[in-house]
């Protein structure tokens, strides 16, 4: 199963005068994980580096920010990973304190700091959801729609055919998919035509 995060949360760590700023947080895609980069980038103008690694769905991305290649992005990443966190952005911001670490001291740095975000966070399920299309006879679109409304189903979308037919496209958890198939055969006496959606 995977895991989200509740809430935002942020850890520091300072090895040999360098200050490495973790955040871990919960982010819905791609182009809200670049919005919070930004944003952190704007809030630390004078960092050295801005690094970060986030997982949402299919979507992915590393950035080293000047770090040599491997030693900031990827320690994070692969934390994401063994914790199955998805739709989460990690960003640690580092203020270079005079002193090199080399590569298996920045990796330690990078890696420990989201280790230690980790602790601190309230892990959630993440939900997963799937569409589920069909088309009944015009006659049980209420029946249908109660149903619905009762179960706490989102509708997404209805179209209305020539055949005197209401199609229906809902967005179910992943996990009740069967169990709602079964209860609207049920409820529509076997009269539902199943489809793959639109």
């Amino acid at each position: 199963m995977s895991y989200t995060l509740a809430s935002e949360v942020q850890f520091e760590l300072v090895v040999k005068k360098s200050r490495f700023i973790g955040y871990l947080i919960p982010c819905a895609d791609k182009s809200e994980a670049k919005g919070f980069i930004e944003k952190l980038k704007k809030q630390y103008p004078d960092a050295r580096h801005v690094c970060s690694a986030f997982k949402c769905g299919a979507h992915t991305g590393l950035d080293d920010d000047g770090e040599p290649s491997g030693t900031a992005a990827k320690p994070m990443f692969q934390i994401l990973q063994v914790q199955d966190l998805e739709q989460v952005l990690a960003v640690v911001v580092r203020y270079f304190g005079g002193i090199k670490l080399g590569a298996g001291g920045l990796i330690r740095a990078y890696g420990g700091t989201i280790s230690e975000c980790v602790k601190l966070a309230e892990k959630c399920p993440v939900i997963q959801y799937q569409q589920l299309c069909f088309s009944v006879p015009f006659a049980l679109e209420n029946k249908v729609r109660h149903y619905c409304e009762q179960s706490d189903i989102t509708v997404d979308d209805v179209y209305y055919n020539q055949s005197n037919n209401v199609e229906f496209l809902l967005r179910v958890r992943e996990e009740k998919i069967e169990l709602i198939k079964d209860a609207l055969s049920s409820l529509t006496l076997g009269q539902i035509e199943w489809s793959a959606g639109k």
